[in-house]
């Protein structure tokens, strides 16, 4: 099998499995409007001088395309339950060929989620100057690395059955400590502990979109640390399960 051709498959199984697309997207969307509409003429959410759709369209944000990308362990584990990887190893398939497929499948999905609400924000009456919308897009984009490698290592970790609540609690978890669902207060233990993790500099590059600034070195260091862990933790797993088939 060729590079080319795996990734079209996988990129035509992915977004042809109904039950998964329609989760993946429409939970974010639907949640979104859930919050958002009611509100949608508050200009000023709990003093923060940003009107409520334009706010909780750049936390979820974060939280739906973090969840899409992570969402591509589920999709291995089940691929692994069924054998789908061990037949794939004896084709002329490369291990990079593999991973990249996997990465451009899982940012596939994100970047369809992030438009989808992009579109939301715009029928409740978002609008931002053309280079925001770009370098925010740009900067989760970049953001979402550590979370490409994370959910190609859990994939390979865990089984079907144990990877959806993982993927569920890990998401919830982060996204509270980076901040998606209220802001992360400018000092204390857990300002600390946020900026320690990969989420709240995802959610950092979606408020770009509210005033906020591009990362500073400690936010491209964490990135940067976090990106390469994880990618090293993804590869270790596959190799293991490489050798136990």
């Amino acid at each position: 099998m060729s590079a080319a051709t795996y990734l079209r498959y996988e990129l035509l199984r992915t977004f042809r499995n109904r039950r998964f697309v329609i989760f993946s997207f429409g939970f974010p969307l639907a949640l979104y409007y859930l919050i958002a509409a009611p509100n949608r003429n508050e200009s000023d959410l709990g003093g923060s001088g940003i009107s409520a759709p334009l706010y909780l369209m750049c936390g979820l944000a974060a939280f739906g395309t973090m969840s899409a990308m992570l969402s591509s362990g589920a999709r291995i584990a089940g691929e692994r339950q069924v054998g789908w990887n061990r037949q794939l190893r004896i084709t002329p398939l490369t291990t990079r060929d593999y991973f990249r497929a996997k990465v451009v499948t899982g940012y596939a999905m994100a970047l369809t989620s992030l438009l989808l609400l992009y579109a939301a924000g715009a029928t409740l009456g978002v609008s931002m100057a053309a280079g925001d919308w770009v370098q925010m897009t740009l900067l989760i984009c970049v953001g979402l690395i550590p979370f490409a490698a994370g959910g190609i290592f859990l994939g390979h970790l865990l089984t079907i059955d144990s990877i959806g609540p993982v993927i569920g609690g890990l998401t919830a978890l982060l996204s509270i400590l980076g901040g998606a669902w209220f802001p992360i207060s400018s000092s204390g233990a857990m300002h600390d502990i946020a900026q320690l993790v990969p989420s709240y500099w995802l959610v950092q590059a979606s408020r770009i979109a509210v005033g906020g600034q591009p990362w500073g070195a400690k936010g491209w260091v964490v990135m940067g640390i976090w990106s390469a862990a994880m990618i090293v933790l993804a590869r270790r797993a596959y190799r293991r399960d490489t050798k136990r088939a």
